[in-house]
């Protein structure tokens, strides 16, 4: 069955934590059109402050993407990875991992501050943004709204 992944990784820093930065990272979108890929690839798109959230594309090995896919009774299992002390916010408790059946698509979003390894630096922010559709879908299928979605954000301060 095809499996469509497209990964959004925003970043910023404590620049664009409010005013006219925080508007443009704000309004930054959550989903593209999906170019033609091979089936064992992801469509990635980067966006950073430093050049004003503009996106950035590309492709890259699916097995890279920190995502969990398992097919299984005609079904997609996706649950996004996130390692334990992996930045902030906490997540004691995950939210469970979502089926889908063939036509559908998740949006799931999840947030993360770091600091620095010396604590010398400012903090550093990102968001990740998974789109994950199973079975054929088309290119523009991720601007709309998904079949599920898990907000996992949480505060930043």
């Amino acid at each position: 069955m095809e499996i469509a992944v497209q990964w959004i990784r925003t970043t910023w820093t404590k620049k664009s934590r409010g005013g006219e930065a925080a508007a443009r990272r704000n309004a930054a979108p959550v989903g593209f059109v999906l170019p033609s890929m091979a089936p064992s690839s992801a469509h990635v798109v980067r966006m950073h402050e430093r050049n004003g959230f503009e996106p950035c594309g590309g492709e890259e090995d699916l097995r890279k993407v920190d995502v969990q896919l398992r097919e299984s009774d005609g079904r997609l299992r996706v649950q996004p990875r996130v390692e334990p002390l992996f930045g902030l916010p906490p997540r004691p408790r995950r939210p469970p991992a979502v089926r889908l059946v063939p036509g559908q698509w998740v949006r799931w979003q999840l947030n993360y501050r770091f600091s620095s390894a010396a604590g010398m630096q400012d903090w550093s922010y990102w968001m990740d943004t998974f789109n994950i559709a199973y079975g054929p879908m088309d290119a523009d299928a991720f601007l709309s709204e998904p079949t599920v979605y898990v907000d996992e954000r949480g505060p930043l301060r």
